[in-house]
């Protein structure tokens, strides 16, 4: 489409979000941030790129950013997002998660906010029978995190059907990687993605790398799984705006590589991009864990014109410059 409509990024300052607001400031949409700067970094919003400091759940706050900006899109980041911590404290994740999306849908609604892009998860399929998954694979999260996902999903399509609100839900796979351009990268404290575990042990911020499992059925015997580079995801998430944008309606789609890739895989790529040996431990399986899920994007290429194009020796490359360059993240 040719008109880009002001776009209101919730979780801006974080690590997905910062690079899904240098996606739309390179493909020339209006952008501004709102983000509560509990896990996100104010430099990793760019200069020019209005930030708001605040809670998505202010409805206050939020009528007057979409008034000041003239917001027409929502693109939703912002919550909760580590899986283990959301199996011992529920309730955080459906507050952040599922309450405050609520609130944010409806001050969009109230509004008029036409467009909403809602990041999502693969953790809403929970343990998937077979790969690859598809987008009417059967939805059963397994863990607190993956349902409150699902619950917003499921918020919603009900509100689709009662008022003039389009949505995509975005259901991705396993982050990885940093901004090609080292302006942004992953600088959460105490990540659990296996890139930036794997970083961490390369810089001695941490021991080692746990693997956990060497006996699955899979050709070397550790779990293999669907790596995407956030560039991609990023990228992936303006080509559903364009779509939510010019077509309406109300989608669903899975961003991944359509392949899969072992944990014994990724420790190898990631020792070629630092050139240095990765201190790992093999470790019993944890309890859940299945031996393979990667995704069928073939829904995101026909319908969004979308394919993952950075490979995993990318996501290693782009995870090692930016991190090595900021070895405590933006608080260096």
């Amino acid at each position: 489409m040719s008109q880009k409509l002001p776009v209101l990024v919730t979780g801006g300052a974080g690590y997905i979000g910062s690079h899904a607001v240098l996606a739309l400031k390179d493909a020339g949409w209006p952008v501004a941030v709102i983000d509560n700067l509990t896990t996100g970094f104010r430099f990793a919003v760019p200069d020019g790129v209005p930030l708001y400091e605040g809670d998505i759940a202010d409805a206050d706050l939020l009528a007057r950013i979409f008034t000041e900006q003239g917001i027409k899109a929502v693109m939703h980041f912002a919550g909760s997002i580590i899986v283990p911590e959301s199996v011992e404290n529920p309730l955080k994740y459906y507050s952040n998660n599922t309450a405050k999306s609520r609130a944010l849908i409806e001050a969009a609604v109230t509004a008029g906010v036409p467009h909403f892009i809602f990041s999502s998860t693969a953790a809403t399929y929970g343990v998937p029978e077979v790969s690859p998954v598809h987008e009417d694979s059967p939805k059963a999260p397994i863990n607190p995190y993956g349902m409150s996902k699902l619950m917003t999903e499921i918020m919603l399509g009900d509100v689709a059907k009662a008022h003039p609100l389009n949505f995509c839900a975005l259901r991705y796979f396993n982050v990885a990687g940093a901004d090609p351009q080292a302006r942004t990268g992953q600088s959460t404290a105490g990540a659990t993605h296996l890139i930036k575990v794997a970083v961490e042990a390369a810089l001695g911020k941490r021991a080692k790398v746990d693997v956990f499992g060497t006996d699955f059925d899979t050709p070397d015997g550790t779990g293999v799984r669907d790596y995407i580079h956030v560039m991609d995801l990023a990228e992936g998430h303006v080509k559903a705006l364009e779509h939510c944008a010019g077509r309406g309606g109300v989608h669903a789609y899975n961003l991944g590589t359509g392949q899969g890739q072992s944990v014994l895989q990724m420790v190898a790529a990631f020792e070629a991009a630092c050139g240095r040996p990765l201190p790992y431990r093999i470790e019993p399986r944890r309890p859940g864990d299945i031996a393979e899920c990667w995704a069928d994007p073939a829904k995101a290429a026909r319908e969004l014109d979308w394919h993952a194009s950075r490979d995993l020796a990318a996501m290693c490359a782009d995870s090692w410059r930016w991190q090595s360059a900021n070895p405590n993240g933006y608080e260096a």
